[in-house]
Order: structure tokens, then C-alpha cells, then sequence
């Protein structure tokens, strides 16, 4: 948990960085976990359970209340004495003034104040669980962001590169058909392909800008229309991660899995306070009050008394009807939060093995396709030369710029799965917040 009091410092620390200009993946993540309000938020309901665990709430201290009150009777009184006269009095006023300061104190209750107060400490540390969730999937979900805007901006430049190609073989086949040695189709067919590659150009711009616009939301910055330049320009991943270390590590470290112990916790907690109710109880009371009553009528016209009082009560609850029944739901929970364990120990096994299989296959796809590009490139160099000589038509060039783009292409798009696969794999063994560099 080191790792998380490290990252909400980061969060209560003042930041220089709006002065910069250049951004890499932990500078996006500092100024998102700053910044970012779903972080702000999960951070103050994790205060609130900070500041609910304490002894007060669990019960463990006595109350003192102080208090005071006035009352008055305003009565006719007829009374008939033994002697056979009768009294008469109409509109006797007796008053009762009366202030006083007094303790109750639960010393026991069949463990139920200690029960509370390890629930309370259970949901502190659920709380502490649910902002490292909530942190753990804003790294993800930014760090997946920000190796599509690289993504994007390496497809941006692809396209900017097959225009400038397509422009030169638009310049050849027109200088061609101005002196007769090619076909007006030949150079219509150049000029179609030529607006092809600069619709996706324009469109790719429309993408990159989505892009950028989603990075400056996660990190939550009032402009999000505000330029981001990149210090990576390629998608860099992990080529040595362990399956079995990350399991170990997923086993230990996952959040979900943490939650679900809580979980499970608490519901053993539940079990404890039925439970509590077998045992007696035990209260205490001591109070100090004054009081002074005010007769209209009798032998004497006032009464003060001033002093202590105090007492014990032992007590024990024998039957309530729902006790048995409490017991019964009690354990079923605590049966269902098991259940619940095993079955997302299951889903994330499950996950991390198709994950593992995704990043194995794609590490693949990527050596396969720098081969692709490379034999792409050297394919076009031949393309172009023959074509410059007249040996090559213009729909065997634009195949051949075809093969290179789409090969670029299945290059990108290899390494972002890549990296998707070691984003997600680290999350899952709980290592993702290591993206900070804490």
C-alpha cells in the first residue's frame, strides 16, 4: 500500500508542470491524479470513512448530556378532611425548576462495541481498496490513451508519407501525359488515388484531434482542446513479462480480489454482532442535578434538593423471535462472499490467461510485420524505379503502395495491442501503479 500514500501525495502536492510543454506517460498521470475528479471524489469518501473509525463511533465512550427544564401545574384543588371539613383552593400554581449533567456508559454488550469498531476498520481499509481501484483504472485507462494519440500520430505520418508518395507518381504520370507518353486514364486514375490518400489524411487529422481531446479529459484540464506534444514517438512495450510471476503477484495484489476479502469480512462482522446477543450487558449511570419545587399551597412554600445519582444495570436479552433467523442470513453471506472470491479468482484467471495469449500473439505480429515493412519498402523502391523507366504500370505502383501502407499499418496497430496486453496484465497482478515511477 506504499505505493498509493505515495500517488494521493502527488495529489495534495502543488505542481509546476502547466509551464511545460512537453509530456511524457508519468507527467500525464501526475497532473490526472491531481486533477482528475473521479480521484477527488473516491479520495473524500475515503476521508469520510477515516474520520467514521474512531472509538466514539464504535460506541466504546459514555455520553454526557446536560439539562434543564421548568414546569408548572395551575390547579383548583377541593380536599375533605377526616374531620368531615372540606378545603377549597382555586388556581394553585406549583412550579418545578430543575438542571443537571449525567453519564450513560455501555461497558459491555456481548462484544458488539468492539465488533463495531473492527467494521469500522474494515470499511477504512475498503475505503483506502476503492481509491486504489479507482486510481488503478485511471492509469489504465490514460495510459491506453496516451499510446493511441502516439498511435495516431504514427498513422498521421504514414499518411502524410503515402501522399507524398502518391504526389510524386501524380507528377510523373502528368509530365507523361502533357508530352504524349501517357493515357489521360493513367493520370486521372494517379489524381483519384492522389484525393484518396489526402481524404484520409484530413480524416486522420479529425481522429488524432478526438484523441488528444479524450488525453486532456482524463487529465481533467480545463482546455481540452490544448496541444500535447509527446516525448514517445513510437509504442514501446514489455517483451519479458513472467506468467507465473504475474499470477503470483495477481493472487496477492489485485484490488478486486482485496475488495472481495473485505467483503467477506464484514459479513463475518455481521455474524459477530448476531452473535453478540447471547452475552448480558452492562450499562452504568451517574448524573449531578439540582431541582426546586414551588408550592402555591401546604406547610411549607419551596423544596430544593442538590446531589448525586448513580447506577448499574445488568441485563440480558432471552428471546426475540428473530435471533435464529439472523444467524441463519448471517452465514449464508459469509457462504455467498466465498462463493463470490472464488468465482472472481475464476474471471480473473480466466482473464489473464486470454491476455497472456493476446500479448504472446502479438509480440509475434510485430516481428512478423517489421518483416512485412521492410520487404514493403524495398518491394516500393523497385516499384518506383521500374515504374520511372516505363516498366510498371500505374495500378501495379499503386498495389505496391498499397502493400506498404497496410503493412505500416499491421505494424501499429500489433504494437498498441502489445501494449494494451501488458496495460491490462499489469493491472490485473495489481503492478500498474509502477507506470508512476514510484
Amino acid at each position: 500500500m506504499n505505493r498509493l500514500f505515495y500517488i494521493t501525495m502527488l495529489i495534495l502536492l502543488p505542481c509546476s508542470i502547466y509551464g511545460q510543454d512537453v509530456y511524457d506517460l508519468k507527467r500525464c498521470i501526475e497532473i490526472g491524479l491531481q486533477q482528475n475528479y473521479d480521484i477527488r471524489i473516491i479520495r473524500n469518501e475515503q476521508l469520510i470513512s477515516d474520520n467514521n473509525t474512531t472509538l466514539a463511533n464504535a460506541g466504546y465512550l459514555p455520553s454526557v448530556d446536560l439539562s434543564a427544564g421548568y414546569s408548572g401545574t395551575l390547579n383548583n384543588v377541593e380536599q375533605k378532611l377526616s374531620s368531615g371539613e372540606t378545603n377549597k383552593n382555586n388556581g394553585v400554581n406549583n412550579q418545578n425548576l430543575n438542571a443537571g449533567i449525567n453519564l450513560s456508559w455501555t461497558v459491555f454488550d456481548g462484544f458488539k462495541i468492539q465488533t463495531n469498531y473492527s467494521r469500522l476498520k474494515e470499511l477504512q481499509q475498503m475505503g483506502e481498496t476503492n481509491t486504489r481501484i479507482t486510481i488503478e483504472n485511471f492509469i489504465a485507462d490514460l495510459s491506453t490513451e496516451y499510446y493511441n494519440y502516439i498511435q495516431q500520430n504514427i498513422r498521421l505520418n504514414n499518411l502524410k508519407y503515402a501522399v507524398k508518395l502518391s504526389k510524386e507518381r501524380l507528377r510523373i504520370v502528368e509530365a507523361r501525359y502533357l508530352i504524349g507518353s501517357s493515357s489521360r486514364l493513367d493520370y486521372q486514375q494517379a489524381k483519384v488515388d492522389f484525393n484518396a490518400d489526402s481524404s484520409k489524411l484530413i480524416q486522420q487529422y479529425e481522429v488524432l484531434f478526438t484523441s488528444r481531446v479524450q488525453l486532456n479529459k482524463l487529465m481533467s484540464v480545463s482546455d481540452v482542446e490544448q496541444q500535447v506534444t509527446l516525448i514517445d514517438t513510437v509504442i514501446n512495450y514489455n517483451p519479458l513479462l513472467n506468467r507465473e510471476d504475474i499470477w503470483t503477484k495477481t493472487k496477492s495484489s489485485n484490488s478486486l480480489l482485496k475488495l472481495t476479502q473485505h467483503y467477506r469480512q464484514l459479513s463475518e462482522l455481521d455474524l459477530k454482532n448476531v452473535l453478540s446477543q447471547n452475552y448480558p450487558y452492562l450499562k452504568l449511570n451517574a448524573g449531578y442535578g439540582y431541582a426546586k419545587n414551588i408550592y402555591d399551597t401546604g406547610s411549607y412554600d419551596w423544596q430544593k434538593t442538590m446531589g448525586f445519582n448513580y447506577g448499574v444495570t445488568i441485563g440480558m436479552n432471552l428471546f426475540n423471535g428473530n435471533r435464529k433467523r439472523q444467524k441463519q442470513n448471517a452465514k449464508l453471506e459469509i457462504e455467498n462472499r466465498r462463493l463470490e472470491s472464488e468465482q472472481l479468482e475464476l474471471s480473473i484467471k480466466t482473464s489473464l490467461a486470454n491476455m497472456w495469449m493476446a500479448y504472446q500473439n502479438n509480440m509475434q505480429l510485430v516481428n512478423l510485420e517489421k518483416e512485412n515493412v521492410e520487404t514493403a519498402y524495398e518491394n516500393y523502391d523497385i516499384a518506383i524505379d521500374r515504374y520511372k523507366l516505363g516498366d510498371l504500370s500505374g495500378i501495379e505502383l499503386r498495389e505496391a503502395q498499397n502493400s506498404l501502407f497496410a503493412a505500416d499499418e499491421r505494424l501499429v496497430q500489433a504494437m498498441y495491442n502489445t501494449k494494451l496486453c501488458e496495460i491490462s496484465l499489469n493491472q490485473l497482478s495489481g503492478q500498474i501503479i509502477s507506470y508512476t515511477g514510484y
